[in-house]
């Protein structure tokens, strides 16, 4: 237990031991060792770093924003010089491989970068004379705290990338509740924040259950919340700060589906299926768990995808040759090694079963190869819900039109995506489908950091989605300003009109 972390809150710039006594464990994923004991702090450590927050705002706020970017820039240079060192830090504690993590860390980077146009983003508008005599200018203000609730499976692209920068850069601060699963990428990451020369308090990490993170919702310094989790989680967040009166954009689970056309070129198509179903082990909200292909082709397809995946190395996250790392813990293990089980109840046919892999050297890590099942059908469960591990379910369609309907009837609409070669399907795809990022011949459609991450039903409660301009409107209020001077002979007059004028 001597090369066990115990992780500690940083709060109003330093790190401090929290007086908690629950913890819990975080694991290395491809060893399957404890790495971290992680505190479950207290309500008072979080009202403590809410307070902290709050402290730091007004200086925060009224700091130019051109001076504010400016640690941004600095923040990039740095993640890009720990780039190496950031990366190895997502794969060991989240299990992602070694590109993908660089991704992940690539992504933070992405929207620090996007973070630095705040200059030009928060520029507002003015109209001389909007009414004889009277100018009107619109000003965007940064609101004050908010809280940020993260997932274990980016630890450095949502807080760090969706989140904090956008959300400092706008003037404001934040209190994020890290993952208890993976809390070391961000407080590394916030150290880099300190290095560049963000102020005490601007940014506080923490990790707790949700019993503390529900002070978030209801306490009255806290503006808004920005959540990424579970759909039942995201409604109770929505529903209940809403509530209190705050701002909240909650995204949440997905089973996106692909619909796979007869002239969809098959090779490529099923070397981008594999990529977007198994990569980053499934867990991700804009991972491809469902395609949907027309029977003519089904077979072929079928036969193409597991012939890949047959070939995708599984190993350890750090070794750069593996394509394939672990689950983030044996509990999501057994979650989805659960789900394939209950797909096979329900009729499916096995292509392809990870469940039994070892990986050699490392038996104890929490490895599941791709799973492929055939013939899955709507009414399966393992078909409508979010199962996020290396799964592939397998719908078959006669036409175009079958497959669309079946795909809008999920209750999710994060990502969609068409294989085809036909221009009139692809636009008819677009412009039909619910989902809300939409990929034509690319699996995974995540748009860049100056388009907002746009889901739709079930997996999007809010109306500001993150990143592009919702994410700077999101963070900021706007305050309109009518101005009007008096000549002469107004200022001795000694009435005015019903509406002052502004008619």
């Amino acid at each position: 237990m001597s090369d066990v972390t115990k992780i500690m809150p940083f709060i109003n710039g330093s790190y401090v031991e929290s007086k908690t006594t629950k913890y819990t464990e975080a694991y290395n994923p491809s060893t399957g060792e404890v790495t971290a004991m992680v505190p479950c702090c207290t309500e008072e450590e979080v009202e403590t770093a809410i307070a902290s927050a709050k402290a730091a705002f007004p200086g925060w706020s009224s700091t130019p924003v051109i001076r504010r970017v400016q640690i941004l820039y600095k923040v990039r240079e740095l993640i890009i010089e720990h780039m190496d060192e950031l990366t190895e830090l997502v794969a060991r504690e989240n299990g992602k491989n070694w590109s993908e993590a660089q991704g992940d860390v690539l992504k933070a980077k992405e929207g620090t970068e996007h973070a630095i146009s705040a200059p030009n983003l928060m520029k507002g508008e003015s109209l001389m004379d909007a009414s004889s005599g009277y100018d009107t200018v619109l000003y965007h203000e940064p609101l004050g705290v908010f809280a940020g609730i993260v997932p274990y499976n980016f630890p450095a692209m949502i807080p760090m990338g969706w989140m904090i920068p956008t959300c400092i850069a706008t003037g404001n601060t934040i209190v994020v509740k890290a993952s208890s699963f993976t809390p070391r990428t961000v407080l590394r990451m916030v150290e880099l924040y300190k290095e560049a020369g963000l102020p005490d308090g601007v940014i506080n990490i923490l990790t707790c259950s949700r019993v503390e993170a529900e002070i978030f919702l209801k306490h009255p310094d806290i503006k808004g919340v920005s959540f990424v989790g579970s759909t039942s989680v995201g409604l109770h967040i929505y529903t209940t700060a809403a509530a209190n009166g705050k701002r909240v954009q909650a995204l949440c689970e997905a089973k996106n589906h692909a619909l796979v056309l007869n002239d969809a070129a098959i090779n490529r198509t099923a070397a981008g299926i594999v990529n977007s179903a198994f990569g980053c082990a499934g867990q991700r909200c804009m991972a491809l768990p469902t395609i949907v292909v027309q029977e003519d082709i089904a077979d072929e397809l079928v036969d193409a995808i597991k012939r890949i995946a047959n070939g995708l190395k599984v190993g350890p996250a750090y070794d750069k040759s593996t394509a394939l790392g672990p689950v983030v813990n044996a509990a999501q293990k057994e979650s989805v090694s659960n789900w394939i089980q209950k797909g096979i109840d329900e009729g499916a046919t096995v292509v392809l079963d990870g469940r039994d892999i070892v990986v050699e050297g490392f038996e104890k890590g929490f490895y599941l190869g791709p799973t492929i099942l055939d013939h899955v059908t709507d009414e399966m469960t393992v078909g409508t819900n979010e199962i996020f591990g290396p799964v592939l379910c397998i719908k078959r369609v006669k036409t175009f039109e079958e497959g669309l309907a079946l795909m809008n009837a999920n209750p999710f609409a994060n990502g969609s995506v068409i294989y085809t070669q036909s221009g009139y399907y692809s636009r008819e795809f677009m412009r039909h489908t619910d989902g809300g990022m939409v990929g034509i011949n690319v699996g995974i459609p995540v748009p860049v950091g100056m388009f907002p991450f746009s889901g739709h039903k079930n997996s999007f409660f809010g109306d500001l989605h993150c990143l592009g301009k919702d994410g700077y409107r999101f963070y900021t209020e706007t305050k309109v300003v009518t101005t009007h001077w008096f000549d002469e002979h107004e200022a001795k007059q000694t009435k005015t009109s019903t509406w002052d004028g502004t008619i």
